[in-house]
């Protein structure tokens, strides 16, 4: 086994945050079939506290809460990987193109990307979603649109410090094309930080989709997005506190993980621990 992931599995926060997300990941995937239907209504059992037949309680239509978390998960994993998978895209090749041609390539696109930085990344993704319509699809997007300038800085700065060492010169005097030398050996070796910041931005991701449905850009109800889950419950706090406070509690243990998962990675991958 390669000596950073040694050096991750010895650390105790990775362990607790890969068991989390392992645990994330199965509750995804084998809890649907385990727990009941997350849209079935019920006025006769509204507000139940938890207990038998209901671990987690009942919403304020009768519906079970655990059974609406259970399926939230797989809803919440979609949108932190798939925002993830398309601003990184994104950015390591804007990043790429930027370090590694320079000149006015480099001037245009980090002139972009500083665009991007410009604005509050929170409300450009209400706009975002607000223009392409409100729903999940369109949250994800939304947050990838306004995720990928950092992966770029990361990636043009890696770039602009590996485009002038010996293996790059020595394949260019190989008689590699830039191209090749581009895709080959510098984005290779530029996507240590990618991988870091990604594993923090998964769990970033799901916090922004769900503040974006908590206040009405994202998923709508009756979705059982975890984030559109407290939005619909918040006003039965005082009676019913199980039914938004479940959520919540998933999303603050889902975001925990990632970030114990980002922090470990960083130190396992960290050249100076070598």
């Amino acid at each position: 086994m390669p000596r950073p992931w040694r050096r991750f599995l010895r650390n105790p926060g990775g362990l607790l945050g890969l068991a989390l997300l392992l645990l994330l990941v199965l509750v995804a995937l084998l809890g649907p079939g385990l727990v009941g239907d997350p849209l079935a209504q019920d006025l006769g059992q509204r507000l139940r506290p938890p207990g038998e037949g209901h671990p987690l309680g009942t919403d304020q239509l009768g519906r079970d809460v655990l059974a609406r978390v259970v399926h939230g998960a797989a809803i919440s994993l979609r949108v932190g990987f798939g925002v993830v998978l398309l601003s990184a895209f994104l950015g390591v090749a804007v990043g790429l193109l930027a370090g590694g041609l320079g000149g006015t390539w480099d001037s245009v696109l980090m002139r972009i990307t500083d665009i991007f930085f410009a604005f509050p990344s929170l409300i450009l993704a209400m706009a975002i979603a607000a223009a392409l319509g409100p729903n999940l699809d369109n949250t994800i997007l939304a947050v990838a649109l306004v995720s990928w300038p950092l992966y770029a800085r990361l990636v043009r700065a890696s770039v602009l410090s590996l485009r002038e060492r010996e293996f790059v010169e020595a394949a260019r005097a190989m008689g590699a094309s830039w191209g090749r030398v581009l895709l080959r050996h510098l984005l290779p070796n530029s996507l240590t930080p990618v991988l870091v910041q990604a594993s923090y931005e998964v769990g970033a991701a799901i916090l922004t989709a769900a503040g974006l449905s908590f206040i009405g850009f994202g998923a709508q109800p009756p979705t059982p997005e975890w984030g559109a889950m407290v939005a619909e419950t918040r006003n039965y706090m005082a009676e019913a506190p199980w039914a938004p406070v479940a959520p919540a509690v998933a999303i603050l243990l889902t975001v925990l993980a990632f970030n114990l998962i980002g922090d470990a990675l960083r130190d396992a991958l960290d050249p100076r621990a070598r």
